[in-house]
This record gives C-alpha cells, sequence and structure tokens, in this order.
C-alpha cells in the first residue's frame, strides 16, 4: 500500500481529473491553477517526482507534464475516487425506465444506449444466460386472428413475453392445442434444446394443428432468442475519436473484440487481467491500455446481467461508476428487485447512493 501525504493525495487526484478530462499530461503549472491552496511550483514538482517513483504518475516522452500509470489509476479508484450523480440525471433515468413496462431485451438495448450516449464511450450490456435453464411452462394469449402474445416461463421464474404477428389467419382452438402440446411434450427441456426437440415434434404439430406452419415458425424462432445470450453493444464509434486508439491496428482489433460476444468474454477473462472490485457492485478491469467498469443488476433472485463500458485506461472513472451504478438500481425498480435480488413488493424508490 502506498502511503501518501495529504498533500500528495490533493496534487495526485487533481492529476487525475485533470487528465482523463483534457488527455493532455498535466504540469506544474497548471496544477497551481487547479489547486485551492497556495503552493510553488518548485514544491508541486518535488511532490509529483515522489509520485512518479512510487509508480503513480509516468513522465511522457513529449511534455515535462506527467500522466497516471495504471497502477495511479488503481490507486485513484480505490483511494480517491468520489462518486455522484446530478439530481436531473437521477429523475432522466427514472422517467426513461418508468414509462412503460420494458420486457428483459428492451431494458438490456435501452441501457446500453443510455450508457454509450452519457459517457461518450463503449457499452456492452449482458443479460442473464437462459441457455442452461430448463423450460417450465409455455401460454399462448390471442390478440386477434393474426397475433397473440407467447409467454415462457423457466424453472428459475426467467419469463420472456414474445408477441406473434402471423402472415394467416389462426384460430383459438389451434393456439390452445399448441400450448396444450407444447407444455405436454417440451416441459422439462433445456431451453439450449428445445428448438431440436420442436423439430421432432413438427409431424405431430402437422396432425393437430391446422396453422402448424406458422405457429412452428414463429416458436422456433422465439427460442432460439431466447436460448441466446442477451448481448447488446452500443457506441463502438466512441472509440474512433479517444486519442489512444489512434493506432489503426489496435483499433481494429478491439472493434473486432467488440463485435463477436465470445472473444469479447475471452478478452475480459484472460489470467493476466486485474480485476478491482468498487463498492458492493462494481468493478474495475484493466486490460492492457483498456478498461472496462462493470456493474451488476439482478432480473429475478436467480439471475443476474452485467452493464459494461468500455474505453480507455484514461476514462473519467467517477462518473462512469457513479451512473453505472445509479442505471443497475432503477434497472432492478423495473422488475421490482431490491438490492441482493430479493424481489420486493412494490417498485424500488429514488434512493441517492
Amino acid at each position: 500500500m502506498v502511503e501518501l501525504t495529504q498533500r500528495q493525495r490533493l496534487i495526485f487526484k487533481k492529476v487525475v481529473e485533470r487528465f482523463t478530462y483534457c488527455a493532455e499530461p498535466v504540469g506544474s503549472k497548471a496544477l497551481m491553477q487547479l489547486l485551492d491552496f497556495p503552493i510553488s511550483s518548485a514544491t508541486i514538482r518535488n511532490e509529483m517526482a515522489i509520485l512518479e517513483n512510487a509508480g503513480l504518475l509516468e513522465k511522457t516522452h513529449t511534455s515535462s507534464g506527467r500522466i497516471p500509470s495504471r497502477f495511479g489509476y488503481r490507486y485513484y479508484v480505490e483511494n480517491l475516487m468520489e462518486t455522484s450523480l446530478e439530481d436531473p440525471v437521477k429523475q432522466s433515468l427514472q422517467t426513461i425506465f418508468s414509462q412503460r413496462h420494458y420486457s428483459l431485451d428492451e431494458v438490456v438495448e435501452k441501457s446500453c444506449s443510455i450508457l454509450s450516449e452519457m459517457t461518450n464511450l463503449t457499452s456492452v450490456v449482458l443479460g442473464p444466460d437462459s441457455r442452461h435453464q430448463v423450460l417450465a411452462h409455455v401460454q399462448l394469449v390471442p390478440i386477434d386472428s393474426k397475433s397473440a402474445v407467447a409467454i415462457i416461463i423457466t424453472n428459475t421464474g426467467h419469463t420472456e413475453n414474445k408477441v406473434f404477428h402471423f402472415d394467416e389467419d389462426v384460430s383459438v382452438e389451434d393456439l390452445r392445442n399448441c400450448t396444450e402440446l407444447m407444455n405436454d411434450q417440451l416441459t422439462g427441456t433445456p431451453i439450449d434444446h428445445v428448438v431440436d426437440r420442436l423439430k421432432e415434434l413438427e409431424p405431430l404439430m402437422a396432425a393437430k394443428l391446422v396453422r402448424h406452419e406458422v405457429l412452428f415458425e414463429a416458436f422456433a424462432q422465439a427460442f432460439m432468442r431466447f436460448a441466446n445470450e442477451k448481448v447488446a453493444v452500443a457506441g463502438r464509434s466512441n472509440m474512433l475519436y479517444q486519442p489512444e486508439f489512434s493506432d489503426i491496428n489496435k483499433l481494429q482489433r478491439l472493434m473486432k473484440i467488440l463485435e463477436d460476444s465470445e472473444l469479447f468474454k475471452q478478452w475480459t477473462e484472460q489470467e493476466n487481467n486485474i480485476a478491482i472490485p468498487i463498492g458492493r457492485r462494481n468493478e474495475l478491469i484493466q486490460i492492457g491500455d483498456c478498461s472496462v467498469i462493470s456493474a451488476k443488476f439482478h432480473y429475478n433472485d436467480s439471475e443476474e446481467g452485467q452493464l459494461m463500458v468500455v474505453g480507455p485506461n484514461r476514462m473519467q472513472y467517477s462518473k462512469v461508476v457513479a451512473l453505472m451504478d445509479y442505471m443497475s438500481s432503477v434497472i432492478e425498480g423495473v422488475f421490482g428487485v431490491g438490492e441482493g435480488g430479493e424481489k420486493c413488493d412494490e417498485q424500488t424508490e429514488e434512493t441517492d447512493e
């Protein structure tokens, strides 16, 4: 553990916050203007030299100023970072997610878009992985002759609602018979095996249902989507504007990772990555010259998803962490889930973290 004096802590904190904001090395003259106590340029240079020897700062080749090191960012996050979110931002998030009832897919997509817009970085949102769950129940509720809502429930209580729009009229009797057939033949089947099992049932569906082709196609697509891990990525192009990724080869490698969920998972789970817990739900992962801030949210008492923001090590950690932490709470409120994944009787109230 690095031991710093109060003055060194204040100087180092200002260097980090200034550099993450402007991406320019910070020198002693700039710090004299930023610090709210009188101090000479020579004293600042001496303190910065001590911070550099401690491994918290680095000197660049192009300037006499300093920038934070990877270790410096970790020290800042663990010891100096102060997180707060402005009330208008909190109110906006509350309003967005309380406008109507969102499905899990919609929450994943919308939260991903909001994160990238508010941080100017790349966001990745992972919904709960339902591939290893088991089908417990299916219900079809008719809307009109050409549409119905399918309600799919797993053994963990995970519920997916899917609206089917048919090209042809489908009778209420067909919907009822299809529901009975699904529950009789597919209950207890692992979600990632349901589509294969459904193909085996196609002859039976043809014998019992008038519009069996329409219903088979609708359910096959619904279960394929259900079985896939829910991943949303937004703001990839934001990386183009980060000076750390001016090297086109480095940018191309990162883009390839962000476009493939399996590659992304491998990238974030490498053994040499450094992971640092931040509070009760957040984590900082350092991967070379990139950082990933993650925050978990619960969908129910047994499933969780993750919000992630990807950017250079030089990111505004306090802003990003505060935003993700609050957004996780708001999302849990959408599904009536409190801290720790427990279901609440009423929607989570707005809280100041």
